[in-house]
């Protein structure tokens, strides 16, 4: 049992091949291009339809949550300056099995996260394309998976159900495959396999156009606004911020959280940015404070464009506020149409980096081939990680569909989240250096106590009814929620213990226990699939992993 915890050592002498070459504005740059990407143009409509404008308060529940996470990344980056993410971190602070299994949610985050982009991606060339006056047949835009569901369920979703009907047959199947989303997921490959310098040139040539985009729809949008949107009647005559309930506002929580799962990317790029111990801190926290500001502003005014309801099944939400039976803005509609592009496309180039590199951090530990460890001789990248990572994201795009992937994606990397809190919180004090970010050390022992227990009182002022049907779990709308309060409440409250008697620093814990709550909006399903995951990863784990892992020899 021992050997399943044992912990790994990290030194930074040693020379990993790869070359350095990113700086402090070009790690901002990638976390702008993670974070600010499929999340506002694509899932950001499906967040608002099931919150309503009072989604904002989950961007800023996300925010926070991702703050203090931002702070415990920072500290771990500076600590440990290598490739790998969280998945060193946990190994350095909770042994190798955790370590594995953040490796392998970091696989399933960077992977299924790519494929739902590259969907975003075809969304948008298509409607591009189609704009400009080509056709491109609908059984070639879209996956199978997708056709098939949208027919079966009769949906309204004209494209999908042409798609089905119109496909060719070929050796008995229906032939529906989304080529747009397959060569984009081509060509990302190729550039990040060619070079560390070749990636950061473009994406930064394509986050400031991006940005420059954003700015204007918000310039152009605020003069559209109908502030009445802001408090739509609810389906009992109410008005309000929050027409389908807090629980409402939760159910929205994968959408939300899907933009921003990328800042725990920059991470990965340890050992291509300079002097990481101050860099990967300062770029970390900039870009997270800076996307969340624009996704708040941004909600603010789609929200007060368009009424929520209207965003149901929507995947373009930035443009579809100026199609014609909204703003009716045609050249702003065109004009976001092809920065979406390019915005998502920022996507895909950081997902695309960052896969390989938790590859080749499990391969040199041992837990995976040599192979995937390979850097090539001229381009200095992780060559057959990259080729790897472009199959595994490839593939599944031929057979699953984007509601999945969204929802699989965002519970992993929120469990992610949690144990880079509570790895923090395991890790032993350590030296100031002069210049280098340190994590500050606040004690918790009263006042997490406090802020807990008195937030939960507070809330009960606010909303005396919500707490009044907690325990009513059978409820078939709003009972699995509610069950997950209970299990958060149970948790935090064991945390307030733990956090008086061991005397436990502030910022991670309140990581810890926001993160905690992030998870509170997924079901059932969520948790089914994502279990299934770690099955088949602890599978691989005890098969080889287990049996090669590196401290097998520095232990003999």
């Amino acid at each position: 049992m021992s050997q399943l915890f044992r912990k790994k050592t990290f030194t930074n002498k040693k020379d990993s091949g790869l070359i350095r070459a990113l700086g402090l504005w070009d790690i901002v740059f990638f976390g702008l291009a993670a974070i600010i990407g499929a999340g506002s143009f694509s899932s950001l409509g499906e967040a608002i339809f099931r919150g309503g404008p009072g989604v904002i308060t989950l961007y800023i529940i996300c925010g926070i949550a991702c703050g203090f996470t931002a702070m415990s990344y920072a500290e771990f980056a500076t600590r440990i300056p290598t490739a790998g993410s969280a998945y060193t971190y946990a190994y350095a602070s909770f042994g190798e099995i955790i370590a594995w299994i953040i490796g392998w949610a970091l696989i399933m985050e960077y992977s299924f996260g790519n494929i739902y982009v590259a969907f975003s991606w075809s969304d948008y060339f298509t409607s591009f394309i189609e704009r400009i006056g080509f056709d491109i047949p609908d059984f070639l835009t879209t996956s199978y998976t997708e056709a098939k569901k949208a027919f079966l369920s009769s949906s309204e979703n004209k494209e999908l159900i042409t798609a089905w009907k119109t496909a060719p047959i070929i050796a008995g199947f229906k032939f529906i495959i989304d080529i747009p989303a397959l060569v984009i997921n081509a060509l990302i490959t190729w550039l990040v396999y060619i070079g560390i310098k070749e990636s950061r040139n473009f994406n930064n040539i394509l986050v400031i156009m991006k940005l420059a985009v954003i700015l204007l729809i918000i310039a152009v949008g605020v003069f559209y606004i109908n502030s009445d949107n802001w408090v739509p009647t609810n389906n009992e005559g109410v008005k309000s911020i929050m027409p389908n309930g807090f629980a409402g506002v939760m159910a929205a929580v994968s959408g939300v959280f899907f933009a921003y799962i990328g800042f725990d990317a920059i991470s990965v790029l340890a050992e291509e940015t300079k002097n990481p111990e101050k860099t990967l801190p300062k770029g970390m926290i900039l870009s997270l404070v800076l996307s969340t500001a624009v996704y708040m502003v941004l909600t603010l005014v789609l929200t007060g464009i368009v009424d929520y309801r209207k965003f149901e099944g929507v995947g373009d939400p930035l443009s579809f506020i100026f199609a014609p039976q909204n703003g009716n803005i045609p050249w702003m509609e065109f004009i976001v149409s092809v920065t979406a592009i390019i915005a998502i496309t920022t996507v895909l180039l950081v997902f695309q980096m960052g896969q390989p590199r938790i590859w080749m951090s499990m391969s040199r530990d041992g837990l995976l081939p040599k192979k995937f460890a390979e850097v090539h001789p001229k381009y200095k990248t992780p060559s057959f990680s990259t080729i790897i990572t472009g199959v595994a994201v490839g593939l599944p795009i031929l057979f699953t569909d984007k509601s999945f992937i969204l929802d699989f994606t965002s519970i992993g990397t929120i469990f992610a989240f949690v144990l880079v809190n509570g790895g923090i919180l395991l890790m032993p004090a350590r030296e100031k250096v002069k210049g280098n970010f340190h994590l500050p050390y606040i004690n918790s022992k009263y006042i997490f106590p406090v802020l807990f227990i008195g937030g939960l009182i507070g809330f009960h002022f606010w909303q005396p009814q919500f707490f009044h049907d907690l325990w009513n779990i059978s409820d078939e709308k709003q009972g699995e929620f509610r069950l997950s309060i209970i299990i958060y409440i149970i948790i935090n409250l064991i945390l307030v213990v733990i956090s008086y008697l061991k005397n436990l620093s502030l910022i991670p814990l309140l990581g810890l226990s926001s993160c905690l709550y992030l998870l509170t909006g997924m079901t059932h399903n969520n948790w089914f699939w994502f279990g299934l995951w770690f099955i088949i990863g602890l599978g691989i784990y005890f098969f080889y992993g287990k049996k090669h892992s590196k401290l097998n020899s520095e232990n003999a």
